[in-house]
């Protein structure tokens, strides 16, 4: 069965189809758009990957302590997600202990609620 012209040169030339379809979806007010916007971005000087937990933020000298513990010691177990007693391994390793014992929860947010 013998093949149209056409036909032989779209299967010829996928390439040339394919770059004519990408100029029909090409919006370029959109893109001029996110060029000014990276190029805002870039000349800001503001982090481009901003981590969410931290939200820019300063952190007391303990907090970055605590921070770079956590870690090292996730770099080094090879841990990313430590459990509850890592964690508590990690602040004594620093030299954290109890002090006093704490009141719990409840008896904190009844405290709360009737000095409002």
């Amino acid at each position: 069965m013998p093949r149209s012209a056409a036909a032989k040169a779209k299967i010829a030339n996928p390439v040339e189809q394919a770059g004519s379809e990408h100029a029909q979806w090409i919006d370029k007010r959109a893109s001029e758009k996110a060029t000014k916007a990276a190029h805002a971005r870039h000349a800001s000087g503001r982090r481009r990957h901003i981590d969410p937990t931290t939200c820019e933020r300063d952190y007391s000298q303990d907090e970055i302590e605590f921070m770079n513990a956590m870690s090292l010691y996730k770099k080094t177990s090879g841990r990313a997600f430590p459990t509850w007693s890592e964690v508590l391994e990690v602040l004594r390793s620093l030299g954290y202990e109890k002090q006093a014992i704490l009141k719990s929860f409840d008896d904190a947010d009844q405290d709360d609620s009737s000095s409002v």
